[in-house]
């Protein structure tokens, strides 16, 4: 397998708007560079003052340089038949599928980005730009912001990555939508320009039938993985019928999933309804047991008519979080059930457990920690506001809960909050509150992280 790891200078950020200036392409064949191809290219537009200051390409150096369709051919040959390869690929690589795309050629092939590479390969460095990873690996960057330098660090980098990861970074491959696989009146073009942010998407059928409604934090490339699926039936035949994709872009994950959830009640699309396996699987149940102990256990939801303190995906993830928040609140692992043994728990010979697995504790000091530990799943009947991320840099997301109860959620200016909270609730559109609500906030709430909570 070869790989041609490639750089790109341009005259902007936005492959619509911009125009590539430098090229530089290696071809690696998994042990060494084999060749290579580096030129200058007319933009045929003029190179911004600041774009001059980075990169030092002049209009002066470009204005006898090759225009892109005179060197396309050249390109589109040294590519032939390998992975294509650059540090953050999805500008390189769109700014590529750009260039073609005015030529009225579909340029389309594997590709892989060493950034998300050598973050799961060589995790823990502060920084994954070209330049700071260099820095931090000893590879020296001859002519930095030149497509030359830069593609041959990319080179470097690449070639470490390779050998270190035993699968020589084959699950890093990103393969492309396959045209002839798909609804032929599904436009790929459309796909390229789905947003790489958090939201809700929706999949029509050429009878414009809604068909299917998902959350992603990157909704192009959730959007993309259904459109490779074929590894089941029932995804393969949803692949085939998807003729149209519309979004709406949440900024928050949490408005996201609440969106998703409303969206899917009202609507109950075909493949939602097929496909759907419930996220509530299993709860988490509190009784006592036959010494007075209060005990928390991991039960199927559907086949209990007890009400869960809360819900989780799996068994696994239901355990893991009852063992490690179980921990802070001092609770015991035999008594809950994690940690199975006749004798004392493993936490008790560490003394981390006062041994209410073998009757030291007294039951209303251990069921005092379990009533704790029980307050912190739930928002029971609180006030607050979560803020977290807005669909853009000028604003954030709200979502509203009052006395306990969802009230909804809604977007505010950046500025809001110098206003006082209570005010905060005119940015909100008031939604119905259910039983899968209640559980997406809790298990949102729980995870503790990317949001501020603000009790009125």
């Amino acid at each position: 397998m070869h790989y041609v790891i490639v750089d790109v200078e341009t005259t902007g950020g936005s492959p619509k708007q911009s125009k590539i200036t430098e090229i530089a392409m290696y071809k690696y064949d998994g042990e060494k560079i084999i060749d290579e191809y580096i030129t200058l290219l007319n933009p045929e537009q003029k190179i911004p003052e600041f774009i001059v200051r980075l990169t030092g390409i002049t209009d002066s150096m470009v204005e006898n340089a090759p225009k892109f369709y005179e060197a396309a051919k050249t390109i589109l040959d040294f590519c032939d038949g390998c992975i294509f390869v650059a540090h953050n690929v999805g500008f390189d690589y769109g700014m590529l599928r750009m260039e073609f795309k005015r030529l009225g050629f579909d340029f389309r092939f594997p590709h892989l980005c060493t950034v998300r590479a050598a973050r799961y390969v060589i995790p823990g460095y502060e920084s994954y730009s070209l330049g700071k990873l260099s820095k931090s690996l000893d590879i020296h960057i001859e002519g930095r912001h030149r497509a030359g330098g830069d593609a041959l660090a990319t080179c470097k980098l690449f070639d470490l990555l390779y050998h270190k990861d035993p699968n020589h970074l084959s699950n890093f491959i990103q393969h492309e939508i396959n045209p002839k696989k798909v609804n032929p009146k599904l436009d790929i073009d459309s796909i390229d320009e789905l947003p790489s942010k958090t939201g809700v998407y929706q999949f029509y059928d050429e009878f414009n039938a809604l068909i299917y409604i998902g959350k992603s934090k990157n909704i192009k490339k959730r959007v993309e993985q259904h459109l490779r699926n074929t590894s089941t039936a029932k995804g393969n035949i949803m692949m085939q019928e998807i003729a149209r994709v519309t979004y709406e872009i949440t900024g928050s994950e949490l408005i996201a999933m609440l969106l998703e959830s409303e969206l899917i009640k009202t609507y109950k699309p075909l493949y939602n309804r097929q496909l759907r396996r419930s996220v509530f699987t299993y709860g988490l149940y509190d009784e006592v047991n036959p010494q007075g102990y209060l005990t928390l256990s991991v039960g199927l939801s559907s086949k209990s008519n007890a009400v869960p303190l809360t819900y989780f995906n799996s068994k696994k993830e239901a355990n893991e979080y009852i063992r490690n928040r179980g921990d802070f609140f001092g609770l015991c692992q035999k008594i809950n059930g994690v940690y199975p043994t006749q004798d004392a728990c493993f936490h008790y010979s560490i003394k981390q457990c006062q041994g209410a697995c073998i009757g030291e504790e007294s039951t209303d000091s251990y069921n005092q920690k379990v009533e704790n530990f029980i307050a912190s799943l739930k928002y029971s009947e609180s006030s607050f506001f979560l803020i977290d991320k807005g669909r853009n840099k000028m604003e954030k997301s709200l979502v509203w809960i009052e006395q306990g109860t969802y009230k909804g959620y809604g977007f505010a200016p950046f500025h809001f909050q110098q206003n006082a909270p209570m005010l905060w609730k005119r940015y909100i559109d008031i939604k119905e509150e259910n039983r899968d609500i209640r559980s997406i906030i809790n298990l949102y709430l729980r995870k503790g992280e990317g949001y501020k909570l603000v009790k009125l």
